[in-house]
């Protein structure tokens, strides 16, 4: 027997089973004390079924013609169980939703704004180009040498970002019950990323520079 306060009174309930603790809201709150009771009354205003998925039309028929025999004064409204609980994390997908496009936005800004550096960078140094290969320098050392101040600059950045980052999902996370601990596996994938991006990105321009004819970026200046 277990007793619990209703209205002011204490009502008694006979326990006849107990179930494991499970989520009946959404993933913000930790799982809290839940009962099932059996309603004596003749008032029902909403129940819960379980159907195939092959089935949903039939059902749905099947249900709103017994509703209306149960209880006829009451309209017959239905919906999906695991849509009015994907209710609850709505703000969430609008926010990855906005993160996706923003961070497709930045990506494709910071790619756009290496190939121009690269391309400005590579005119400007020219003449260095043709003397070093003059010198003897191989295509694959000038490309490293074009391309190795934009990798400091892209893995400067990434140690300032990284910790930010790290941050501001911290506090994220925070206001989840159940949440996932932020490993260094995130972070060494976002910065192999970055580096290819910025390879693909720069070393267009930095082979191109180094397969320059030395002769024509002499005269060139």
């Amino acid at each position: 027997m277990a007793y619990t306060e209703r209205n002011g009174d204490r009502v008694g309930f006979t326990i006849v089973g107990v179930v494991n603790d499970f989520h009946f809201e959404d993933l913000h709150l930790p799982i809290t004390p839940y009962a099932f009771t059996l309603n004596e009354s003749d008032n029902y205003n909403y129940m819960v079924a379980h159907a195939k998925a092959g089935e949903l039309g039939t059902v749905l028929k099947s249900i709103e013609a017994s509703w209306q025999k149960l209880n006829p004064g009451e309209p017959f409204e239905y919906s999906f169980l695991d849509e009015e609980f994907q209710k609850n994390y709505q703000a969430e997908n609008r926010l990855s939703t906005i993160v996706g496009y923003f961070t497709f936005i930045a990506i494709l800004i910071c790619c756009l704004g290496l190939f121009g550096l690269a391309s400005f960078n590579a005119e400007q140094r020219t003449k260095e180009i043709g003397i070093r290969k003059v010198l003897g320098a191989s295509v694959g050392s000038v490309a490293v040498l074009v391309a190795r101040d934009f990798f400091k600059l892209v893995f400067i950045a990434i140690v300032i970002a990284s910790p930010l980052a790290w941050y501001v999902m911290t506090k994220w996370l925070q206001g989840f019950a159940y949440k996932t601990q932020i490993g260094w596996t995130v972070f060494l994938i976002t910065t192999l990323a970055a580096l290819l991006i910025t390879l693909f990105t720069v070393g267009f321009q930095s082979i191109k520079a180094a397969l320059m004819n030395p002769v024509k970026s002499l005269r060139s200046e």
